[in-house]
């Protein structure tokens, strides 16, 4: 059995969605459709026997809209008043659509501080486990409302990847709008390769990173790759897949060779505080 089989048999996944996959470009609003199929496509994924956690963006995006503002806020004060509106709103949707499909749902908001304080971060864990228990998708954001610069996660990639170590998951699947990692930017070079599968990372790998930034909301490649050096120590496969066709996700779990698949292999001395102050993206 290959690596890409493996996958058929995770148990435990998270799926990271960012804002531009939950939006239309054109106009900054909300794309019902796409986020309908997504929580078709989770619903399903749930009722063929997995748990399945969700860690959404688009709190700030959905909210900015709704207050009749014509940018993206800037100012901390700002994007946390667009969160407090947009994410009441943006669940709204997610629990309408989920009960369509008579799929429980729940919100979970986390802060940096939750995950770095073990009584919080034990009794996150234990939210969690109750709700995967009683067949729940939870779904999880960033509580912006409360965090400031210093205990921010600033990106959900990183987020979702906490979650992951948290939860114990077995795989985390980013979906984003480009194919994987690439040896290089393929928007700028024709030449640049999809790289299928990463054994380790390594400085090498981060270079790649950087010379292939995508820049998907409040993150990038290089945010992508510092979750994947988290989820991977914390004993889980992560896979970066095209958020363009929601089925990839199905793709992912059949084991198709789809994206960019990181390779687990968990270290005896993770320990992810030491990710979120120090952040060592790459393998010592």
């Amino acid at each position: 059995m290959n690596n890409r089989e493996k996958l058929k048999d995770k148990q435990r996944i998270v799926v990271k969605v960012g804002t531009s996959s939950l939006i239309h470009k054109a106009t900054g609003n909300i794309n019902l459709f796409r986020l309908e199929k997504l929580v078709r496509v989770l619903t399903d994924l749930h009722n063929s026997g997995k748990d399945v956690i969700l860690v959404s963006s688009g709190a700030i995006g959905v909210g900015f809209k709704a207050l009749g503002l014509e940018n993206r806020p800037t100012s901390l004060p700002m994007k946390q008043a667009c969160s407090a509106v947009g994410q009441g709103q943006l669940m709204m949707i997610y629990q309408k659509l989920f009960a369509e499909y008579n799929q429980g749902s729940a919100q979970i908001l986390i802060t940096k501080e939750t995950m770095l304080n073990d009584e919080r971060r034990y009794n996150a864990k234990n939210t969690f486990e109750e709700l995967l228990k009683l067949g729940v998708i939870p779904i999880v954001n960033e509580n912006d409302t409360v965090s400031t610069e210093e205990i921010e996660f600033g990106d959900n990639d990183t987020l979702s990847a906490v979650v992951t170590a948290v939860v114990q998951g077995d795989l985390l699947i980013l979906l984003t709008d480009i194919d994987g990692l690439y040896t290089d930017d393929p928007h700028k070079n024709p030449l640049a390769k999809l790289i299928s599968e990463v054994p380790v990372l390594d400085e090498k790998i981060g270079r790649m990173a950087k010379g292939a930034v995508t820049k998907v909301g409040t993150g990038g490649m290089e945010t992508k790759i510092a979750a994947a050096n988290i989820v991977t120590d914390a004993g889980a496969d992560m896979v970066i897949v095209n958020s363009n066709n929601l089925n990839n996700v199905n793709k992912v779990v059949a084991g198709e060779e789809i994206g960019t698949l990181f390779l687990a292999h968990k270290r005896p001395d993770f320990d992810f505080k030491k990710y979120l102050t120090e952040r060592p993206y790459f393998k010592a």
